[in-house]
């Protein structure tokens, strides 16, 4: 499954733009991976995993801001596409799951 975060806060001051990075940073530390500006979107090997990342986001929201949270399977996210100009660029890929026997 992968979460998406897209981002809609304000850095029209100092304090602002203050607490634009620390949310940026603790979405990087996450895991998240920036996929466009102001959208990070981040892996998640099950539904209960992608629930602890939700919560961790939302903790760390600035009261000023808005983000907006969307679930994808592996299927649909490997569906969209992506473009470059007019040439087409292959999507992110999935990451390997590790398997202990």
């Amino acid at each position: 499954m992968w979460l998406m975060a897209m981002l809609d806060l304000p850095t029209d001051t100092d304090v602002a733009r203050r607490r634009y990075t620390k949310f940026r940073e603790a979405l990087l530390d996450d895991g998240f991976v920036m996929i466009h500006f102001s959208v990070y979107a981040r892996h998640c090997i099950s539904y209960k995993n992608l629930e602890v990342h939700e919560k961790r986001v939302k903790s760390t929201i600035p009261e000023d801001g808005e983000v907006r949270l969307f679930r994808f399977t592996d299927r649909q996210f490997q569906k969209q596409l992506v473009f470059y100009g007019k040439l087409r660029k292959a999507t992110e890929k999935t990451p390997e799951q590790l398997i202990f026997f």
